[in-house]
């Protein structure tokens, strides 16, 4: 996937066709969605911003100056109609997004996302410089251990070895901590499809079955042996129900 540029937007943009927009985690790459980009770019137009999580202003790190980017993004390219999907802390920039932007949006896709509770690893001080620490929580975020490559610990530890960075996460974690969404995202209308690992440790299947619930406009489908992140562990199944949904509401 080829990095563009427009202002001070990097981003991927991929495909031709009706918009979709990924929004990453906290600690997402870009190599999260290989899957999702490569079999979704066949019919569509993929966009991914690269959030500044490690670069923003500290007094900007969180979900308010995060929201505000993907608005200036969105703006820059004078995007419409889009099909948002975000995965954890990017389900979070998405719901407010979605609820600031209604008229933006015209499908919303959640899968492990916070915004009414989550177990984060960011919610204390990363340890800066331990390998086996950060490799234990990468590996926490899937079912199948296995799934964090070596490459992504890597990436991860990397991160965690900056401290200007660990501030970032830590503050931008704590925003998300803060901002319980629970009497706000009842005003979402548009069609919201929730997909959620089974076995999610970090945003626990009850809490899918709670978004479900809020929000009127949505359905819910859980994948087997699958954890935090979906399109990382189970991509089949993942891109097969988010073309299913885009197909129909998109």
């Amino acid at each position: 996937m080829k990095i563009k540029q427009a202002g001070e937007y990097q981003y991927i943009d991929e495909g031709t066709g009706k918009t979709i927009v990924l929004l990453h985690g906290l600690f997402g790459a870009l190599s999260n969605w290989d899957a999702v980009v490569k079999k979704l770019s066949m019919e569509y137009r993929v966009l991914i911003p690269m959030l500044p999580i490690y670069d923003m202003p500290i007094r900007k790190a969180g979900l308010e100056g995060l929201t505000n980017f993907v608005e200036g993004f969105v703006k820059e390219l004078s995007l419409k109609n889009m099909n948002l999907i975000g995965n954890s802390l990017g389900g979070h920039i998405a719901l407010i997004y979605t609820l600031r932007n209604s008229e933006k949006v015209k499908s919303l896709i959640l899968t492990g996302s916070s915004g009414l509770f989550e177990d984060s690893m960011g919610g204390s001080f990363p340890k800066r410089g331990n390998y086996d620490y950060v490799k234990e929580k990468v590996q926490y975020t899937f079912y199948d251990p296995k799934t964090a490559t070596d490459e992504l610990i890597q990436e991860v530890f990397e991160t965690t070895k900056s401290t200007p960075k660990c501030l970032r996460i830590v503050a931008i974690a704590k925003s998300a901590q803060r901002n319980n969404m629970a009497t706000e995202i009842t005003k979402i209308k548009c069609p919201t499809l929730l997909v959620w690992g089974l076995n999610d440790t970090i945003t626990p299947p009850i809490t899918a079955h709670e978004f479900n619930r809020l929000i009127e406009n949505s359905e819910l489908h859980f994948i087997d042996k699958c954890c935090h992140a979906p399109m990382m562990e189970r991509p089949e199944k993942f891109n097969k129900i988010a073309e299913s949904f885009i197909a129909k509401h998109g």
